[in-house]
């Protein structure tokens, strides 16, 4: 029968995330779009707003910002209030609690852009 090995993190920075940690550097360091969803994010933290509000705020196509916010949402980053097309996109408050490790995360990430 074949072994499974496990993957761990050798540094001991990565072995002590929660879940939550883990999720942050996969959306906002390690996967495509990381930059724009940091930019969505932040654009809501400093204000509540609905898709096309940060659309323009952000001068992104908006299909692009629906696509990030759904990211969002499905992950528990954001959450909404209201119907449908007005519907209003809030930090939740797990992200509230991890602000600062995405700082730390963006931090890391532009570091090693600029390099």
């Amino acid at each position: 029968m074949p072994t499974i090995l496990l993957l761990r993190p050798k540094s001991a920075a990565f072995r002590d995330l929660d879940a939550f940690e883990r999720l942050l550097w996969w959306l906002f360091a390690g996967s495509v779009g990381a930059a724009t969803r940091a930019q969505v994010l932040g654009a809501i933290r400093r204000e509540p707003r609905n898709a096309q509000q940060l659309s323009q705020e952000l001068g992104l196509d908006y299909t692009t910002v629906r696509h990030h916010l759904k990211v969002l949402e499905q992950n528990h980053i954001v959450v909404t209030e209201g119907e449908t097309y007005g519907k209003l996109y809030f930090v939740s408050d797990a992200m509230e609690a991890h602000w600062p490790m995405l700082e730390e995360i963006l931090e890391k990430t532009n570091k090693r852009r600029k390099k």
